[in-house]
C-alpha cells in the first residue's frame, strides 16, 4: 500500500483572484476619496524643502558678510549648491535665485518648478537679510 505524504493531503486556506481584486478596487476608492483632502498636506511638505533651502542659503549669506562685509550674488562665492530639479533628473521641487545682494541687503527667492495641486499656480518664496521668510506666492 502507498503511503500519501501528509503535507501533500493538507488543504491550505488561501485567497482567491476574485477576493483579491476586490481588496485592489476598494483601496483604490479608497485613495481617490482621501486624495484631494491630502494634496494641502503634500503641498506643505514639498514647501519645507524651499524653506530650508533658503534658510541654508541666509546662512551661507551671512558668514560672507561677516568675512567680507557685503553679500554675494553669486552661488559660487557663498557654496551654495542646489540639487537637480526633477525637470532635470533630480529630485528638487524649487530652483533658486538672488535677486539682489548690496553691502547691507540681500532677497533670494525659491520658485517651485512643479504645479503641486495642478491649479497652474507655481509656489514661491523669498528670504531676505534679516531672515524674513515669506510665501510670496501660495500653491
Amino acid at each position: 500500500m502507498k503511503k500519501s505524504n501528509p503535507l501533500l493531503a493538507k488543504k491550505l486556506d488561501a485567497f482567491n483572484m476574485q477576493e483579491l481584486l476586490v481588496v485592489l478596487v476598494i483601496i483604490g476608492i479608497l485613495i481617490l476619496i482621501a486624495l484631494p483632502n491630502l494634496m494641502p498636506i503634500i503641498s506643505k511638505t514639498k514647501a519645507l524643502e524651499a524653506q530650508n533651502h533658503l534658510v541654508h542659503l541666509y546662512g551661507l549669506q551671512r558668514n560672507h558678510f561677516f568675512m567680507y562685509s557685503k553679500y554675494s550674488n553669486d552661488f559660487d562665492k557663498i557654496d551654495f549648491l542646489s540639487e537637480r530639479t526633477v525637470k532635470n533628473g533630480g529630485t528638487a521641487n524649487y530652483e533658486y535665485e538672488i535677486i539682489q545682494a548690496t553691502n547691507n541687503s540681500f532677497k533670494a527667492k525659491a520658485i517651485a518648478v512643479t504645479d503641486f495641486d495642478g491649479d497652474g499656480v507655481f509656489n514661491v518664496w523669498e528670504i531676505d537679510q534679516n531672515k524674513n521668510l515669506k510665501e510670496i506666492v501660495k500653491d
